[in-house]
C-alpha cells in the first residue's frame, strides 16, 4: 500500500487542537508519527471516540526514517491523546471532512457546513413543498458561489490550492444535491483545495481558510437575516407560478406557453444569458391566453395547442430561437432569463437525427420496414445507425418512455425521413422505398396516441395538409399563417400521395439484459465527463444529441443513475421505462444523494428527465436487450 506521509511539520493548529491531513484509499485521512523502534500489529478499542489502544499499525519507512501510521476518518490530538472524529464543532455549524485530497493535484478536498435551521433562520414557510425546497435550495447554492467569488483571490499555491468550489447553477433551476435542506438543519455541500506548496500542505493558509474564510461565506450566504429576503421570496413566487402553468397546460388543451414581453434570443451561441435589447415576444391574438397565477398575478401570451403546429418563416426570423426555448421550457428559469414565462410540457423531447449512433433493438416499423434481405425492423439493431435509421430510433424510443410533445427542427432532421415530396413518389415507386416519413406518421401520431408536434419546416411546404396551425416568424414576431397555408395546399397542383399501405400501429417496450454491464475491478465504475460524455469503463456513451441537457451535473445524475440502474433495478423483468419509473419513485422519497456510491459528499448531482436518463442508456453500445 503505498502511502503520502505527512509528518507533524504539515499540521494544522485550530483551537487547541493539531490536524495532520493526508488521504489514502477510501479514508479521509491518514495520522502519521515517527517512530523509532520497530512495530507490530496491536488490537485497538474506543471509548466515547477516544483511541485508547492502536488498532492498526504498520510500520513504513522512507528516507531513513520509522513511521507508524494510524488509518482513521479524521486526526485529532486533544491533550496528548489522539481521538478519532470526522466533524468539527463552529459557532453557527459544524464542518464535516469527507474526504481528504491526497495532492494538490488531486481531485479537491469534500466538505459539508451542516447548519441547523433556527441558526439558520430560513422560514419553514418558505421550504414547507417539495417545489419551494427546490427553489430555495438553488437560491442558497446561488448565494453559496456568489459570495466565494467575492473572496476568490485565485490559487494559493500549487494545483487547486484555496479554492473553495460549489455546484454552479445555470438558467435553469433544477433540484441539486449542492444544498440539502431539512426540518431541522440546512447542508451546504462544498469543495476545498487545500492549500500547498509543492506537494506539503500550507498550515498557516490552510487555518484562515477554515476559519476565517469559510465562516464569513456561511454566514453571509445561508444565515436568513444576511441574506436578499425580497429576491429568495420572488424566486419561491416564481418557481410556484411555473409549476402551475406547467400543470393547467392539460387542462387547457396546450402543449405549450410563451408569455408575452419574454427574451427569446440568446446574448451568444455560447451564452444562455438574454440578449440585451433583444426583440421581446408578443402572441398573435388568434393564440392569445391569459392565465391567473397563484402569485396573484395575470400573464398573458401565446398558448400552442394540442395537435400539430408548424412553425415557419425565412432564414434568421426566430424559427429555431423560439424552438429552443420551447426545448428549454421544460425546466424553470430564475427571474432576468427572459424565459421565464415560457413553458412546455414536462416530458417533451427535442428530435434530431445523430448519424452513427447504436441503436438496440428498437421497433422502428412504423417509419422503416420492408428493408432489402428481409432485415426485421420490429427489434432493429445496428452499431451505426443512418441519419434516417437514428431519427426513427430517436422518435420510436420518446415513445417508448413516454412522451406527449415531440419538438424537431427541419435544420436537424434526415430529409428522407422528413419528407418525399410528389415528384420523387412518381420516380421511386412505393414497395422500393422502405421508410415512411415523418409526415405520414405525424397526424396518427396524434390522432391515435395523443403525441402532439412543433415543427419548424423552412423548405417544405406538404407539411401545410396535415398542419392544425402554421406560425410564421417574422423578424422575430409571430404571425398565425394557417388559413393562408391551407389556401396554399388546397390550391396547389402538385400534390405528394400518402405513401403508407399500413397503420402505426405503436412501441415495443424492451427489457434489458444484466449481461449488458459485465465489466469487473477497476474498469466496473460508470464516471461523467463533461455535459455530453459517460465511460462506463473505457466504453463512452456519447449523449452530445440530447440537445435538453443543461448542466454537467445533470449528466453527474445521469452516471450515478445508470450506476443504481444496474445495481439495484436491473432483473430482467422491468422495461427501460419501468426500470426508470422505479428509480424516480426512489429518489422522490429518499433525495437524489440516496442513489450515489459516492466517496465523500454528492455535492455535484442535478436530476435529469426520465427521458435523457433513458435516452442515455439507449446510446450505450453493449446494451442488451431481452
Amino acid at each position: 500500500m503505498k502511502i503520502k506521509i505527512r509528518d507533524m511539520k504539515d499540521k494544522i493548529e485550530m483551537n487547541g487542537l493539531i490536524y495532520c491531513i493526508g488521504e489514502n484509499g477510501g479514508f479521509s485521512g491518514i495520522f502519521v508519527e515517527k517512530e523509532a523502534n520497530t512495530g507490530s500489529q496491536i488490537i485497538e478499542s474506543y471509548v466515547n471516540g477516544k483511541i485508547t489502544k492502536k488498532l492498526e499499525y504498520k510500520k513504513i519507512s522512507t528516507n531513513n526514517d520509522s513511521y507508524k501510521m494510524f488509518l482513521v476518518k479524521s486526526m485529532v490530538y486533544r491533550k496528548g491523546e489522539l481521538f478519532q472524529t470526522k466533524e468539527y464543532k463552529y459557532d453557527k455549524y459544524i464542518l464535516f471532512i469527507d474526504h481528504v485530497q491526497s495532492d494538490p493535484y488531486a481531485p479537491p478536498s469534500k466538505m459539508r457546513i451542516v447548519m441547523p435551521r433556527k441558526v439558520s433562520g430560513i422560514p419553514e414557510e418558505l421550504t414547507d413543498t417539495k417545489d419551494k425546497e427546490i427553489a430555495v435550495s438553488d437560491f442558497l447554492t446561488r448565494n453559496f458561489y456568489k459570495e466565494v467569488r467575492k473572496r476568490e483571490k485565485g490559487s494559493t499555491g500549487t494545483g487547486g490550492s484555496g479554492r473553495i468550489s460549489i455546484d454552479r447553477c445555470g438558467q435553469e433551476i433544477l433540484e441539486r444535491t449542492s444544498v440539502l435542506i431539512k426540518k431541522d438543519k440546512i447542508e451546504v455541500r462544498f469543495e476545498l483545495g487545500l492549500p500547498a506548496a509543492g506537494r506539503r500542505i500550507m498550515g498557516k493558509a490552510a487555518k484562515n481558510i477554515l476559519m476565517e474564510v469559510l465562516p464569513e461565506i456561511a454566514e453571509k450566504a445561508i444565515v436568513y437575516k444576511n441574506i436578499d429576503k425580497i429576491l429568495l421570496k420572488e424566486q419561491v413566487i416564481l418557481m410556484l407560478d411555473q409549476q402551475y402553468i406547467r400543470k393547467v397546460l392539460k387542462e387547457k388543451g396546450l402543449v405549450a406557453f410563451v408569455g408575452n414581453d419574454s427574451i427569446l434570443p440568446r446574448e451568444s451561441g455560447v451564452s444562455d444569458k438574454p440578449m440585451k435589447n433583444g426583440v421581446r415576444f408578443k402572441s398573435p391574438k388568434e393564440y392569445e391566453v391569459t392565465l391567473s397565477l397563484p402569485s396573484g398575478k395575470k400573464v398573458t401570451g401565446m398558448g400552442i395547442s394540442k395537435g400539430i403546429t408548424l412553425i415557419v418563416g425565412g432564414g434568421y426570423h426566430g424559427k429555431s430561437t423560439l424552438l429552443k426555448a420551447l426545448e428549454r421550457g421544460v425546466y424553470n428559469h430564475i427571474a432576468g432569463d427572459g424565459r421565464e414565462m415560457i413553458i412546455s410540457e414536462a416530458d417533451a423531447v427535442k428530435i434530431r437525427s445523430e448519424d452513427g449512433r447504436n441503436v438496440e433493438r428498437v421497433n422502428i416499423s412504423g417509419f422503416i420496414n420492408n428493408l432489402p434481405g428481409k432485415k426485421d425492423t420490429l427489434a432493429f439493431s445496428t452499431e451505426n445507425a443512418s441519419g434516417s435509421t437514428s431519427q426513427a430510433a430517436n422518435v420510436s424510443e420518446a415513445i417508448e418512455y413516454g412522451t406527449s410533445l415531440l419538438l424537431i427542427d427541419e435544420d436537424t432532421s434526415a430529409t428522407n425521413f422528413m419528407i418525399r415530396d410528389g415528384r420523387m413518389q412518381k420516380l421511386v415507386a412505393k414497395e422500393k422505398e422502405p421508410i415512411t416519413p415523418f409526415i405520414d406518421r405525424v397526424k396518427e401520431l396524434y390522432d391515435n396516441f395523443g403525441i402532439s408536434t412543433i415543427l419548424i419546416v423552412g423548405g417544405s411546404g406538404d407539411y401545410f395538409d396535415v398542419a392544425d396551425r402554421v406560425i410564421m416568424m417574422d423578424e422575430y414576431v409571430p404571425l398565425d399563417v394557417t388559413e393562408k397555408a391551407k389556401n396554399i395546399a388546397k390550391n396547389d397542383g402538385n400534390r405528394r400521395e400518402f405513401s403508407s399501405n399500413d397503420s402505426f400501429k405503436g412501441i415495443t417496450q424492451r427489457i434489458p439484459l444484466k449481461r449488458s454491464f459485465s465489466l469487473s475491478g477497476k474498469e466496473d465504475r460508470i464516471k461523467a465527463k463533461g455535459k455530453y460524455s459517460i465511460f462506463y469503463g473505457r466504453e463512452m456513451i456519447d449523449i452530445s444529441g440530447l440537445e435538453q441537457l443543461v448542466d454537467d451535473s445533470q449528466t453527474n445524475g445521469i452516471a450515478v443513475m445508470m450506476d443504481y440502474f444496474r445495481k439495484k433495478v436491473l432483473d430482467e423483468k422491468l422495461t427501460i421505462s419501468e426500470a426508470a419509473d422505479r428509480i424516480y419513485e426512489h429518489i422522490a422519497k429518499s433525495g437524489l444523494d440516496s442513489i450515489s456510491s459516492y466517496t465523500g459528499h454528492p455535492g455535484n448531482l442535478a436530476l435529469p428527465r426520465k427521458q435523457e436518463f433513458c435516452a442515455a442508456l439507449n446510446r450505450y453500445r453493449k446494451l442488451k436487450i431481452k
